[in-house]
């Protein structure tokens, strides 16, 4: 069997893996036992259930990581497939499945271009990361990670159709709440409707003006929920009525400079507004807890820098002209480079608009230039 059919069935037992965010005992197993079979120094799985394989060189020189998650999101019921989410079916070139483009592919190319690097040209350490719970709480299991690892520089293998990708977008979550007063609905004049304050909010909100920036888009505000208290409300006017944005960031936006907006919209004095940012608090398969702010931040680097251009030249070394690009959203960069510091760049197979999608898919061809790219990098960094 040759390297790259083996890759290829690498990542079609990874799609029929099941492997929902808090779910993914089964698929970390599995990536365990490859990175042993395909001879990495060191493979632990850390407190959080994420899995971290090693490749050391026989002389000193900065570490390099590459991380990938191996959560999806689930499949929404009711909503027919064309190909069995967990087939890993193959059909006209492309891979199918759930999480196959988002991400166990790219991660599937990163654990095998680290096995297939020459280690007598390496200096330094090569780490692999799989992580867990990246779609419910970005960048909180990468941290852990990190602080064992200490790497120099990493590599997002999120899904840039081959872009070397140098910045992302970050994201808020942010719950306002409106306090109104309790009536009777056949007496509502004797109340505050919560609600209609909330409509007033939200009307502002989706008039206010946004940066934008050339390589990352702009800054979005996504209104995602609303619910009102009491509900059901019989007879009752809703005296509390919350709702939920998604706020997409640029680099150098800040929590007190998004609330700040809020709590700064005009023709607004009468209404009694809450804003806070939403705190996340999952469990891991493992029973360990991620906590953390849901305010994670974007992220960018200039061409220049000189991670990136070792990066691009790896990957023209590799074969691949790639373009620079930027994520539009986010991902466990969002730790390493937003909030760590750490030099970060994306590169990874497939397209963003086929993340999360019925009939999720992966052009096979686009996952062995990966491989190849992911290589490249490793020998331009720590050859």
């Amino acid at each position: 069997m040759s390297a790259e059919t083996d890759l290829i069935g690498f990542v079609q037992s990874l799609v029929r893996c099941p492997s929902p965010a808090g779910e993914e005992a089964a698929v970390v197993a599995l990536i365990t036992d490859k990175m042993r079979e395909l001879g990495f120094d060191q493979v632990w799985v850390d407190a959080n259930g994420s899995v971290v394989g090693v490749i050391s060189a026989g002389q000193p020189g900065p570490t390099l990581l590459l991380d990938g998650h191996c959560d999806t999101v689930g499949i929404a019921p009711g909503v027919p497939w064309a190909h069995d989410p967990f087939g890993g079916e193959i059909a006209e070139g492309f891979i199918y499945g759930r999480g196959v483009a988002d991400m166990k592919a790219g991660l599937a190319a990163m654990i095998y271009a680290a096995a297939h690097t020459n280690r007598a040209r390496m200096r330094g350490r090569l780490v692999v990361s799989a992580t867990v719970m990246e779609e419910n709480l970005e960048g909180a299991a990468l941290r852990s990670v990190m602080e064992a690892v200490r790497p120099d520089y990493v590599v997002i293998g999120e899904a840039t159709q081959l872009r070397l990708n140098r910045g992302g977008r970050g994201r808020a979550e942010i719950h306002l709440e409106t306090i109104g007063r309790p009536a009777h609905s056949s007496n509502p004049g004797l109340g505050r409707n919560a609600v209609l304050d909330m409509m007033r909010v939200v009307q502002a909100i989706e008039q206010l003006p946004v940066r934008d920036d050339p390589l990352l888009g702009p800054a979005i505000w996504a209104l995602t929920d609303i619910i009102s208290d009491p509900y059901p409300a019989y007879s009752v006017i809703p005296s509390r009525c919350r709702v939920t944005y998604d706020r997409r960031l640029l680099p150098g936006e800040t929590p007190a400079e998004v609330l700040g907006t809020l709590h700064g919209l005009a023709g607004l004095a009468d209404i009694q507004l809450q804003a806070t940012i939403a705190q996340g608090e999952h469990r891991t398969y493992t029973g360990a807890v991620l906590r953390g702010p849901k305010f994670l931040p974007a992220w960018l680097l200039p061409e220049e820098h000189p991670f990136v251009q070792m990066a691009w030249r790896g990957l023209q070394a590799a074969g691949q002209r790639p373009e620079f690009g930027a994520y539009r959203f986010c991902t466990n960069a969002a730790y390493s480079a937003g909030m760590a510091g750490v030099p970060t760049v994306g590169f990874g197979p497939g397209r963003e608009e086929d993340a999360h999608v019925v009939d999720e898919r992966l052009e096979i061809s686009q996952l062995l230039a990966a491989e190849r790219g992911y290589r490249g990098i490793i020998e331009a960094v720590l050859g």
